[in-house]
């Protein structure tokens, strides 16, 4: 997927690596998992702010917020704008998922990123979102109505080295 043939709103965002150990600083293709989904999001239309960014200024810009994880870094830029898009649209929380792979969660699905805040969720919080995105989305939708996009299959989340070896081979260039 490639970056939208369409205007992406006005939306701030960063990419978490808090509590994810050293994993985000692995390489796939040379970068590190961290600066990649940077550049995805740079490359979607998001503006990325520093974590340290105090809250309520992000508020008072009155823009969507996107969280994307850095252990999911090939989310492609084009899903992302998409996701900024839809949470616009409808004012609901949007989040990328992934059917579980697990045989025991067969049927269940499993956040990976993005996870888009509407402008009206932002205005609505006291603070930073959590980096714990499943955590978030489960403490989000008690409150604000979520919508669940399936995400392409680049957009999968990472754990370890090895998944790390086999996105790079499901992203790499054709042979």
């Amino acid at each position: 997927m490639t970056t939208p043939a369409y205007d992406v709103p006005p939306a701030l965002g960063a990419v978490v690596d808090e509590g994810r150990g050293s994993l985000p600083y692995a390489l796939i293709h040379g970068e590190a998992l961290v600066a990649t989904a940077a550049w995805a999001m740079g490359e979607s239309g998001v503006t990325l702010v520093d974590i340290g960014t105090e809250w309520a200024g992000i508020q008072e810009a009155g823009e969507p917020f996107v969280l994307h994880d850095s252990l999911c870094p090939m989310a492609p830029p084009g899903f992302i704008g998409d996701c900024v898009v839809r949470a616009v649209a409808s004012g609901a929380v949007v989040v990328g998922v992934h059917p579980a792979t697990a045989a025991a969660d067969r049927g269940r699905l499993e956040v990976c990123s993005p996870v888009v805040l509407p402008a009206a969720v932002v205005a609505a919080l006291d603070a930073w979102p959590s980096p714990d995105l499943d955590a978030l989305v489960e403490a989000l939708q008690e409150r604000f109505p979520v919508e669940r996009v399936e995400a392409p299959p680049e957009a999968r989340r990472v754990g370890s080295e090895d998944d790390v070896a086999r996105l790079a081979e499901l992203t790499g260039p054709a042979t």
